[in-house]
């Protein structure tokens, strides 16, 4: 009987010491593995960042909607960089030379074939010429993958949500603001389901957006993202 009384307890304590370590080492495990996830949705929401900012500049038209266009346009886009050959001397910019009047000075006689007046100014040398490099290379780099932009990290093949908005300023300038986003569900399933509610219950009580998201459709924030 005393044998057991003493297995029994045993048993306990064993159940007790495992107790005790899932209450400490939960939380652990669980950030510690929340961290690595997000540091991969970040760099997603980044890269989501990047493509909307240069499809405004490029297109003109605001920010995309959607991602078959977005996604498109990484894969085709042409990224403008003016190649740059001298520099106007302080005497030539005291003269009131810019590079404006340069360049424009250059490309005339480029037409005409006359370079008299290239040369009385000291613009040998001189260039500013634009050439055109694909955007995906030059941003995401030439192994980046468009198809992925928009697809979350562990999310199971799950999308990010992209929404845009039109708004106006008072001077009646046109506001462009987008926002992408994500929920903790999504990235976030399968570590420890009680730490994750306890996590969604914070940032609920905080009246914060329980997930990643980049950009603001709300309250406009210059495309920032929610962990900066």
């Amino acid at each position: 009987m005393k044998v057991l009384i003493n297995s029994v307890l045993a048993l306990c304590a064993l159940a007790l010491l495992y107790l005790c370590y899932g209450s400490i080492m939960g939380p652990i495990e669980f950030d510690k593995e929340r961290d690595l996830r997000e540091k991969d949705v970040i760099a997603s929401l980044i890269n989501i960042r990047d493509a909307q900012v240069n499809y405004r500049n490029i297109t003109m038209k605001g920010y995309c909607a959607d991602f078959d266009t977005l996604i498109q346009f990484v894969k085709t886009a042409q990224l403008p960089i003016v190649k740059k050959e001298g520099e106007l001397t302080d005497e030539q910019l005291e003269n009131g030379l810019t590079e404006r009047k340069a360049v424009e000075m250059i490309e005339k006689a480029r037409k005409t074939g006359k370079w008299t007046d290239v040369k009385k100014a000291g613009l040998e040398g001189f260039s500013r010429d634009t050439v055109f490099v694909s955007l995906k290379d030059s941003i995401f780099g030439a192994s980046f993958n468009a198809d992925s932009l928009c697809y979350v990290p562990y999310g199971n093949g799950a999308k990010f949500e992209l929404e845009t908005r039109v708004d106006s300023t008072r001077s009646g300038t046109p506001l462009y603001l987008f926002e992408a986003r994500t929920p903790y569900t999504v990235y976030l399933s399968g570590i420890n389901e009680q730490e994750l509610i306890n996590l969604i219950d914070k940032q609920d009580k905080l009246s914060r957006y329980c997930g990643l998201k980049v950009g603001d459709v709300e309250e406009p924030n210059n495309n920032a993202g929610n962990w900066e």
